[in-house]
């Protein structure tokens, strides 16, 4: 019996110890130990700094910098970290010509979560909130009861295609939330009632079949339209952090019930409620120009007007949007210019991104399908460092910026690994952001399914105020194929402070909720369709919401108001209470 048999056969017999904690086939929770409990709750300090030539790292000033190598025909290459081996990686236009000089116009740098959207927005307006990927949830709610309620229901649809079936919303589809600029409203033409409300909140909603819906956040009822683009969305989709009536949406199938179509990442002016432009994703300057899917959230540096996107098909997109918005004349409208990335390890033969970038200042951070992680330059698109994970990491990374350093936490799955006959373990990290050196690991033992996969598909909820020690992690398919953990790990050191069973596994990114006199809350769906209400400091549920089917798509929050959509073809209003 093979290493990674035995493991599996264990886990199967519901009887996995890690670290002292053994996790059981019902819904229990285990404590282990909090010695860095903070002894307040106060929340870290964000700057307010926004200017990109303040916030600019010069790479040549991080830990351990060397130049890069640099070929004839002009690839630059250097050595992994922690790892044998070089990445070697190349920039192109929007032609696929190399530049010599890929320098952005403007100098990039994003600054704290807090500053990510104007102040003048207010809402979800990318896949967890912000560019350290940390929220999902606007403002804070008045619990008094702990528990869930739905409040309406909109009916939506399905395709067929890739030899599947695609209901509702699926991984990672976080809908947007979005309290409008009143002159963005204006300029949209919404019903009069919603122009006049300051209280109206959007919900934009790209899903499965094809469409994006505008619903009302308070009763569900249209906005407008749902746009058709026939083609089915994954991801979840990017409002312009300026409040401009801006959507981008990266498509994730190209098959609507036999019908083969383009990949492309969509550009929608919102005043129009129609598509004026795209990416097309099968490009020939990539490593893989067969496949063109497009599952992340971008980030838009809104002091450059620039987005940033990595792609399924191996590059990473840079796009000057050059933006214009006059709202009296109710017009919006944009002219993309592309830079790309192209990159490879020495063990790259799958190549592509399904996960959103992280962005501290101007370095950015993310994860492939061949097992590697990577920072780069936004400014240069010089890769910084590159190391091996293990396997392919599907989940969007989190940032911790400290007193101690600049922390990644991060969970791959077991895909290839499973496929070659490798361990069936997924490891969580810490990585030191400037060096891409790990600082601990965690191992949890999962299944192996070529169409389901095991392991981290979720990103961790980022600890703050009382849970301020703590990183959580939500593990699909560990001591059975139909079960999960959550597991609440001390960031010092890595050790379990609580691991949390469940008798159904999540894919859905936990959505962390701050009550209005502090106290934090945790919602998840699982693939059961129970909404789990949680308490983050012991892991155990306060109350549960059923949803009827598999709910795999990540909550946004808004005050006390929830939404995502289920596999049973419904997006859900649902109110805290």
């Amino acid at each position: 019996m093979s290493r990674a048999r035995s493991r599996r056969a264990i886990a199967g017999a519901c009887a996995v110890a890690m670290l002292g904690i053994t996790a059981c086939s019902t819904d229990t929770v285990t404590p282990g130990q909090r010695p860095n409990r903070p002894a307040n709750g106060a929340l870290p300090t964000q700057s307010t700094e926004t200017n990109p030539a303040k916030l600019t790292i010069d790479p040549k000033t991080l830990p351990g910098y060397t130049a890069p190598t640099r070929a004839e025909d002009g690839t630059l290459s250097r050595p992994l970290t922690e790892s044998s081996g070089n990445v070697w990686w190349k920039v192109l236009d929007g032609q696929n010509t190399p530049l010599a000089d890929p320098k952005a116009a403007d100098t990039i740098a994003f600054g704290d979560p807090a500053t990510y959207t104007d102040p003048s927005v207010k809402g979800v307006l990318t896949f967890r909130g912000n560019n350290y990927r940390t929220g999902g949830a606007y403002g804070t709610a008045n619990v008094q009861n702990k528990k869930l309620e739905i409040v309406w229901s909109k009916e939506i649809g399905e395709i067929r295609g890739e030899g599947s079936y695609w209901p509702g919303a699926g991984w990672t589809g976080q809908p947007l939330l979005v309290n409008w600029p009143q002159a963005s409203k204006e300029a949209m033409s919404l019903d009069p009632k919603y122009v006049s409300d300051p209280n109206f909140v959007e919900v934009i909603y790209p899903v499965f079949e094809g469409k994006v819906y505008r619903l009302n956040l308070a009763d569900g009822t249209p906005t407008k339209d749902p746009i058709d683009v026939k083609y089915g969305f994954k991801g979840t989709g990017s409002i312009d952090p300026r409040g401009y009536p801006l959507l981008f949406a990266g498509q994730g199938l190209n098959d609507r019930n036999g019908t083969v179509g383009y990949w492309h990442y969509r550009m929608f002016d919102l005043i129009q409620n129609k598509e004026v432009a795209f990416i097309n994703g099968l490009d020939a300057g990539s490593l893989r120009p067969e496949w063109g899917a497009f599952d992340s959230s971008a980030l838009i540096n809104r002091q450059t007007d620039t987005l940033i996107e990595p792609a399924e098909n191996g590059l990473i997109y840079r796009v000057k949007l050059n933006t214009t918005f006059d709202a009296a004349a109710k017009k919006v409208s944009i002219d993309p210019q592309l830079t790309k990335l192209v990159y490879a390890g020495p063990d790259s033969n799958k190549h592509g991104i399904e996960n959103s970038a992280v962005a501290y200042r101007n370095l950015m951070f993310a994860a492939d399908n061949d097992g590697y992680l990577i920072c780069w330059d936004i400014n240069t698109l010089q890769i910084l460092w590159m190391r091996q994970v293990g396997d392919d990491t599907d989940a969007s990374l989190v940032l911790d910026a400290t007193d101690e350093g600049v922390f990644l936490y991060t969970g791959n799955e077991v895909d290839h690994r499973g496929t070659n006959g490798g361990e069936h373990l997924t490891n969580i990290r810490k990585i030191d952001a400037f060096t891409g050196k790990q600082v601990w690991q965690y191992d949890i033992p999962t299944y192996y399914d070529a169409a389901v996969n095991g392991g981290v598909l979720g990103s961790p909820i980022l600890g703050q105020g009382s849970l301020g020690d703590m990183v959580i992690f939500n593990v699909a398919r560990t001591t059975a194929p139909r079960e999960g953990d959550l597991v609440a790990l001390d960031k010092q050191s890595g050790k379990v402070i609580w691991r949390r069973h469940l008798t159904n596994y999540s894919w859905s990114s936990p959505t962390l909720i701050t009550g209005s006199d502090g106290t934090p809350y945790v919602v998840l769906p699982d693939s059961d369709g129970t909404i789990h209400l949680l308490n983050p400091t012991t892991g155990e549920d306060y109350s549960t919401l059923q949803l009827g089917k598999n709910t795999e798509a990540t909550i946004s929050a808004y005050g006390n108001m929830l939404v995502v959509a289920s596999y049973d073809r419904h997006i859900y209003g649902i109110r805290i209470t």
